[in-house]
């Protein structure tokens, strides 16, 4: 599949439409703005940032990106969609935080920039694009050897139904409606097969579930049947 057939306009567009929501805590993106110190602390625990190069992989409006430049990375953020990264690096210049956006593929980002990262980060993006198996090729050939890969998603049965879609999007209205589509989420089998593909090694994966009474995140080693997230190193 080639580099442009790997991104879904109406995906692109989606986000583009709520771009200027992006950094209000009480908009569409609360949910990211919540989970962001769970899936930040994960990352930085196991495989410290400060002083290490980091790309964030469908970066959107910077949550994430600023996090870890906050933690001392050199960051770069890649998205496809124009208004998120404007919205990024206006936040940017207000925050202080420095993050080096591209409007980029993972496959172009690649392809110049060869093992060239200590850290690879691809959250909540995987079930948005035609092909996630080549992102994760893209995301291990950025990789430098020895280096530590991050990808989040949604699991594929009817409780992430009934969690991602039914209850976040249409009875708590956590996001937007129509923001997931069921047939392009991701089996953890699915997701270790890609990346024993791209050459990786699976370290450790974990659930992230939400409590819709205290409504508090927190990360579950033991129930991936829902929102997941794995490590992945990239042999040395």
């Amino acid at each position: 599949m080639s580099t442009e057939s790997n991104v879904d306009p109406a995906e692109i567009a989606k986000f583009e439409a709520l771009a200027s929501r992006w950094w209000d805590r009480n908009s569409e993106f609360k949910p990211l703005h919540d989970i962001n110190p769970l899936r930040a602390n994960y990352i930085d625990g196991i495989s410290p940032v400060a002083g290490k190069r980091l790309v964030d992989v469908g970066c959107g409006g910077g949550i994430l990106a600023e996090a870890m430049a906050q933690r001392g990375a050199t960051v770069t953020g890649i998205d496809m969609g124009e208004a998120p990264l404007s919205v990024a690096k206006l936040h940017g210049l207000e925050s202080g935080v420095e993050v080096d956006y591209q409007q980029s593929t993972a496959e172009e980002l690649a392809e110049r920039e060869p093992g060239a990262f200590d850290v690879v980060c691809c959250l909540e993006m995987l079930e948005h694009v035609p092909d996630p198996g080549a992102i994760i090729q893209a995301c291990a050939d950025m990789a430098k050897p020895g280096g530590n890969l991050y990808f989040s998603t949604i699991n594929r049965n009817l409780k992430a139904y009934a969690f991602a879609i039914v209850g976040a999007e249409h009875i708590l209205q956590l996001l937007p409606a129509g923001t997931h589509e069921y047939d392009k989420f991701i089996k953890p089998s699915e997701m270790a097969g890609w990346i024993r593909d791209a050459g990786l090694l699976l370290k450790d994966q974990t659930g992230l579930t939400y409590n819709p009474l205290t409504r508090i995140y927190r990360l579950n080693p033991s129930d991936v049947s829902v929102n997941y997230m794995v490590h992945a190193v990239k042999p040395a």
